[in-house]
């Protein structure tokens, strides 16, 4: 039997993934969040809702961002209880998508934040090698660093499936790196706990463990999608590597701090509702209009989650 929602001819593919991603450029633009997408793209065609994030990103670039990485989202199980998800994606990190340096975190950029905690890998080196597996993703981290991940949905209401979020570049909004860089012969990636602060309030927590059982298994897991998709992970990108423990709702004025043993602590402070305002009008970036490009081909099919193993 067919799948009604599947758009099965070219032509409304391509048709699909114009709708969809000028639906989400939209939302972005006018600081309004929209319906989900999957009416136009089904509920579980991941290769339809990737080429919606190329797309998309793809106009972002055009008008002048630069990739500065990767994330993976949904990888600890309470994140996908709270937005009803029930296997990880991945998304592209932009230049201005890194607030670190900024005293604070602009609201007025942001539609319905929420806050993560989760260790973010350097690359030293680059995983484009068919033979890819943990020693090899092990061996290519430069270094780690604590981080906060400000996922952001332009889908109302959180009102999410798989392709809604993969389609929305994964949920991505900002993220905050910390300052402490340290490199993996200190600590291990999968023994960290970790506890995050919602103004001074303990409001999430969790271990290394729920990413994926090893956030270095999930950077596998992304190592390996991101070749098949033909994209593979260079030196000097960073990659988000997934929350250690359920989403915190950050609202205009908000501060929260993740700490995390081995890594050290960072805080990011929420710009307030009449500074997020002023924002809208000047600070916020602008969001480009999403070109019509060729037919969206086919994306591979992504590998499967890698079993985290023992490290010797």
């Amino acid at each position: 039997m067919t799948d009604v929602w599947e758009p099965t001819a070219v032509a409304d593919r391509e048709t699909a993934v114009a709708e969809a991603a000028a639906r989400l450029a939209r939302a972005a633009s006018d600081r309004r969040p929209c319906a989900p997408v999957r009416d136009l793209l089904g509920p579980d065609d991941i290769g339809l809702a990737y080429a919606v994030q190329r797309r998309v990103v793809g106009a972002r670039i055009a008008a002048g961002a630069r990739v500065v990485g990767r994330k993976i989202g949904l990888t600890s199980p309470s994140v996908q209880r709270q937005v009803g998800v029930d296997r990880p994606d991945f998304g592209v990190l932009l230049d201005d998508m890194d607030v670190t340096a900024l005293p604070a975190v602009p609201s007025g950029r942001l539609l319905q934040p929420r806050a993560e905690a989760e260790i973010a890998f350097v690359l030293a080196a680059d995983l484009d090698t068919a033979d890819l597996d943990l020693a090899r993703v092990r061996s290519a981290v430069g270094y780690a660093v604590v981080a906060l991940e400000i996922v952001d949905s332009r889908v109302a209401g959180w009102d999410i499936a798989i392709t809604d979020t993969v389609a929305d570049n994964a949920s991505s909004g900002l993220f905050v790196l910390g300052q402490r860089a340290v490199g993996l012969d200190e600590f291990e990636p999968r023994d960290v706990t970790m506890r995050l602060h919602a103004d001074g309030r303990l409001a999430s927590e969790g271990d290394g463990t729920a990413c994926l059982g090893d956030p270095l298994a999930a950077l596998l897991w992304l190592a390996r999608t991101a070749r098949e998709f033909g994209d593979p992970l260079r030196a000097g990108q960073v990659v988000l590597s997934g929350a250690l423990g359920p989403l915190v709702p950050t609202p205009p004025g908000t501060t929260v701090r993740a700490e995390m043993s081995g890594l050290g602590s960072v805080t990011a402070a929420f710009t307030p509702q009449e500074a997020s305002e002023a924002q809208e009008a000047s600070d916020a970036p602008e969001v480009p209009q999403v070109p019509a490009v060729p037919e969206a081909p086919e994306a591979p099919a992504v590998p499967a989650v890698p079993e985290a193993k023992e490290h010797g």
